[in-house]
This record gives C-alpha cells, sequence and structure tokens, in this order.
C-alpha cells in the first residue's frame, strides 16, 4: 500500500519524510552499502504574468523527489523516484545499488566525516514565511506595477509585461552516519519590465524585488514607476569613442563581480585547474581595503542555512581579508580532491557580502559618480564573455557616460574588456548604496581602468 502524502503543511509530513529517508537508509544497509544519503522533498509555487493589463500565463507547480546515494566502498550510484511509496523507494535504493557496484573507484567519494554533521541544531533562521496569495491577488499586483510604470510618463509605450511569483517547500535529509534533518523555506518576487519609445528609438529595462517574506517584497507601484524611470534614461543612448576610462558597476551588477570570484574559488573550478585563482590561497588578490565575508546565519536571508546539501554544518567567515584570499567554497568531494576539509558549501556560499574599508555612509550612488569624475556607468551587461581559466573578461555593454561626476546620456552598443585579477586589484572604491539578490550583497563597484570599444 503506497505512502498517503498530502501536499503540505510541513508539519504534518515531517513524519513521514523522516520515515521515508530513515527506511531508504536501512534499506541500502541491508543490500550491503558501506554508507548512504537521502533526501526526501516536496515544492510547490504559483507564477502569474500579466501584459497590458492581461493575464498572460498562470503557471502552478507542484513537484517531489526522493534522491537516493549508496556506496560501494568507494563506489557511488543515485537515483531518483517521485513515487514515495514503500515499493518505489526500495526499487530506486536498489537501482542505486546497482551503480555503485558497477562504477569505478574514486579516492574521493563518501559521505562528510561524522564529527562535521550539524546535528542537532536550533532551527532559528525563519526561512519559511508562505504567502496564501490566490492567481487573483497575485494579478492584481502585476496589473498595478505594470499600470504605474505605463503611467509614469507616456513615452512609457508598451511593456514585456510584469509578474508576481511565489514558492515554497521542504526536504529531509539523512546519512548513515547519524545526521537526519530539514527545514522549510520560500521565496517571493514582482518584476515588471517597461518599454520607453516608438520605432527605431525604442528602449527597455526592468526591475524586481524579491524576499522570503511577502510582506518585505517592495510596493509594486514603486517597482512599477522606478523600473519606468530606469528605460526613459535610456532614451539618450548612443555610443561613446574607443579608450580606457574608470568604470563604476552599478550594485545589481557588481554583484556579478561577486559571483565571478566564487566561481573562481568553487572547489570544481580548483581541482580541475580551470581557474585563475588555482594556488591563490593565502595571497592578495584585491586591494587591502576590501573584504568578504560569508555568513549562514542570517535571520530570513536568502543565502541561510543550517547546514549544506550534505548535512555538513555551516558557520560564519571571511572569505578574503583585507585583500587577502583566507578560504574556498569547497563540498566534500572537492576538498578531498584538494587534500583538505570542506567548509560547508555543497551546494553554493551562503549570505556573501563585499565590504570596503574606505565606504562612508554618504558613498550613495552619486557619490560614487564623483569618485570616478569620468567615466563609464554600466547598468546592463550583455553576453557570457567570461573565461575563468585565464581571467579574461569581456562583455556587450549599456550604461551612462560621465564627466565630472555627472550624467551626461546613456551609452549603448560598447564593449568593455579587461581581466578579473585586475579588475579585483583595481576596485578603487565600493559604495553604500548596498543591494542584497539572492545570497549576494554589496555596492556599487568602481574599477580604476577598463578597456572601453565603442565607435
Amino acid at each position: 500500500m503506497a505512502t498517503s502524502i498530502s501536499f503540505l503543511p510541513v508539519a504534518e509530513n515531517r513524519p513521514i519524510f523522516e520515515d521515508l529517508v530513515t527506511q531508504a537508509l536501512k534499506h541500502a544497509k541491508s543490500l550491503g552499502a558501506s554508507d548512504a544519503a537521502a533526501e526526501v522533498s516536496e515544492a510547490q509555487g504559483l507564477a502569474v504574468s500579466v501584459r497590458k493589463g492581461q493575464v498572460e500565463t498562470v503557471e502552478q507547480t507542484r513537484d517531489r523527489s526522493m534522491d537516493i546515494t549508496v556506496f560501494a566502498g568507494q563506489r557511488r550510484g543515485s537515483a531518483s523516484t517521485s513515487d514515495f511509496s514503500p515499493a518505489a523507494m526500495r526499487q530506486t535504493v536498489e537501482a542505486a545499488w546497482h551503480i555503485a557496484r558497477y562504477t569505478a573507484e574514486d579516492p574521493s567519494a563518501g559521505l562528510p566525516e561524522a564529527d562535521l554533521l550539524a546535528k542537532d541544531v536550533k532551527h532559528t533562521l525563519q526561512l519559511h514565511h508562505p504567502w496564501a496569495v490566490s492567481v487573483a491577488q497575485a494579478t492584481e499586483l502585476a496589473i498595478v506595477a505594470e499600470r504605474a510604470a505605463l503611467d509614469t510618463d507616456k513615452r512609457i509605450t508598451n511593456t514585456e509585461g510584469a509578474g508576481v511569483d511565489t514558492h515554497e517547500g521542504h526536504f529531509v535529509l539523512g546519512n548513515t552516519r547519524g545526521f537526519l534533518d530539514g527545514y522549510a523555506y520560500s521565496r517571493h518576487g514582482l518584476s515588471v519590465a517597461p518599454i520607453a519609445g516608438r520605432g527605431q528609438s525604442m528602449q527597455r529595462d526592468y526591475w524586481y524585488t524579491s524576499d522570503r517574506r511577502a510582506n518585505r517584497l517592495a510596493d509594486p507601484a514603486a517597482v512599477g514607476r522606478y523600473a519606468a524611470e530606469r528605460a526613459l534614461s535610456r532614451l539618450t543612448a548612443r555610443r561613446i569613442p574607443t579608450g580606457h576610462f574608470p568604470v563604476l558597476f552599478e550594485a545589481p551588477l557588481a554583484l556579478g563581480l561577486v559571483g565571478a570570484l566564487t566561481q573562481a574559488v568553487s572547489g570544481g573550478s580548483l581541482y580541475r585547474k580551470v581557474s585563475f585563482l588555482v594556488d591563490s590561497l593565502g595571497k592578495e588578490i584585491f586591494p587591502k581595503h576590501i573584504s568578504l565575508t560569508e555568513d549562514p546565519h542570517i535571520k530570513g536571508a536568502m543565502g541561510s542555512s543550517p547546514f549544506d546539501e550534505e548535512g555538513v554544518r555551516t558557520q560564519a567567515r571571511d572569505l578574503v581579508r583585507d585583500g587577502v584570499l583566507q578560504g574556498y567554497l569547497l563540498s566534500t568531494y572537492t576538498a578531498r580532491k584538494l587534500g583538505m576539509t570542506t567548509t560547508g558549501n555543497a551546494g553554493g556560499s551562503h549570505n556573501l557580502e563585499l565590504t570596503s574599508s574606505l565606504t562612508r555612509r554618504k558613498d550613495d550612488l552619486p557619490a560614487m559618480l564623483r569618485k570616478m569624475g569620468t567615466g563609464l556607468l554600466v547598468t546592463e551587461l550583455i553576453g557570457q564573455g567570461v573565461n575563468y581559466l585565464t581571467g579574461d573578461y569581456s562583455r556587450g555593454a549599456f550604461g551612462y557616460w560621465v564627466k565630472d561626476g555627472q550624467i551626461q546620456h546613456a551609452v549603448q552598443e560598447v564593449t568593455i574588456a579587461g581581466n578579473l585579477k585586475d579588475m579585483f586589484a583595481q576596485i578603487v572604491a565600493v559604495g553604500a548604496d548596498t543591494i542584497t539578490r539572492g545570497s549576494k550583497t554589496t555596492g556599487s563597484i568602481l574599477i580604476e581602468n577598463m578597456a572601453i570599444a565603442g565607435t
């Protein structure tokens, strides 16, 4: 007889999930597995998009999965199913065991050491804030955002639409080294993308807001108006001459520079030696005024978690201190490949914040423009022109030409280029105009010199 599981609420399904994981691990051991790990999860979501005041799409999702990994010594096999019945569980474990018996041995394969696991942690991070929003309510919020954008100025002539989404889920993770835990989570968002101008002189921009808590999303009308203002400011766009100039990355784009660093110091890139920061631990990669912290335990933050995807406990640390790289982002497997210990980053980083000791409270975007003097403020990047092996960086860009600290006009059809090593070393200032998107936080970042290819 199949296990009866209704979709949510979390409190009712948690014991069932724990039992499923426990039974899966027990069956794996009975087959002869040296170790095993299992995760049972479910999630549901709603996404509504509108355009010109009319609903375009309504998407409701419900997903569930049981994922099993078993080890035969240093051989590993994995399998998954969306069927939570006892028979399906046993078949999935047996499929993973069959794979493990016939794969090649990998000296780095295996579960984390037991003393690294986050056993008996207190769940105080407040990661689950469900939003009981109906399709009609989500539609109205999206319409309000889009209407506010269209009403901002007559030059806002169209939109690519507005959308509202909500997502929540929960999981239980366990392994044969004594770990069994899980938690519920949520995330919600609203976005709008207006179009300004007509004919050949059309420009678009967008803005969005996201949070684990719906009551902390920005006002829909404010999001719409700000997106419209961004689109309108692009109507003066023109090309500029080629040259070398300072470049100021607007805060949302500066997050991408933090992302480039995390890619370069991730265990997978390092052990494969496809990173320009191989063997950089303990070396100065930023100016001394730059630091980068990781804090997985910020209440309600998007990147918070008491443990990583392997059950390893997370902890706050300095990834970069006074310009010097202090640590990598490692899972158990990648750490063993490097002869190191996991940092609790299986699945990614947790709440990274880049700061500068030179930043003052008054260093908003206008102040950062004054610091730059003459150069390019970048507000959009195009393409994926980053070579993480060499650090070479070349991206299409849109932004604003700045002279004597004042924006002169919008800029389009240019390319900015450099090398990430040089770009990191040439960070002159970080703004107080901080923004958080996902698991990363930073203000605008001013780089002393980059090549700009224009006319």
